[in-house]
């Protein structure tokens, strides 16, 4: 029996370029490593490795006054570290597309992802985000592009949370 094809996030990196984001900004993640190895391979996307998530809030916000669109990609936690950046994003009424890999949910192995990964979308809501979840492969390219044309449409915040069911089961490995 051979391991399922995982191509959604090849489906996110051509909503992408349908979308004409130009930028995008992460901290390293797993759950979306294929997304940003197509981002780095793309010359006409600029990928920015962020020291910490709240900087692609900045890194939006500056896309935006240059003419361009940015995408942030992050994992539930490190929407933790962007809540006061976020109060920018709702405040100055600029386009903010999140990208948020979860944890803290389904088989997962940590107990210090439960806490943020309980949170999430309260905390989006409280930032005035629209929120589209996506459980299953199926519904992630459908729920990206409403998600891109309420935050470059409608010029909102938006995130599309990608269950850990997505990503699949982690392992802790020595």
């Amino acid at each position: 029996m051979s391991a399922p094809v995982i191509d959604w996030p090849d489906r996110l990196y051509d909503t992408f370029k349908r979308a004409g984001i130009r930028q995008v900004g992460y901290v390293p993640d797993a759950g979306h490593a294929r997304l940003i190895d197509r981002c780095r391979a793309d010359p006409e996307i600029r990928d920015v490795v962020l020291t910490t998530e709240e900087e692609g809030v900045a890194l939006a916000a500056g896309a935006w006054l240059g003419g361009e669109r940015a995408a942030l990609l992050m994992q539930s936690s490190g929407l933790g570290n962007c809540i006061n950046m976020l109060s920018l994003a709702r405040s100055c009424r600029f386009p903010l597309l999140m990208l948020i890999t979860m944890r803290g949910e389904w088989e997962e192995f940590n107990p210090w992802q439960e806490p943020m990964g309980s949170i999430v979308e309260p905390v989006l809501k409280l930032c005035e985000a629209e929120i589209f979840r996506a459980r299953k492969p199926d519904e992630v390219e459908g729920l990206a592009e409403r998600a891109v044309q309420t935050v470059f449409g409608d010029e909102r915040i938006a995130a599309l949370v990608l269950s850990q069911e997505l990503i699949g089961k982690k392992v802790w490995t020595k």
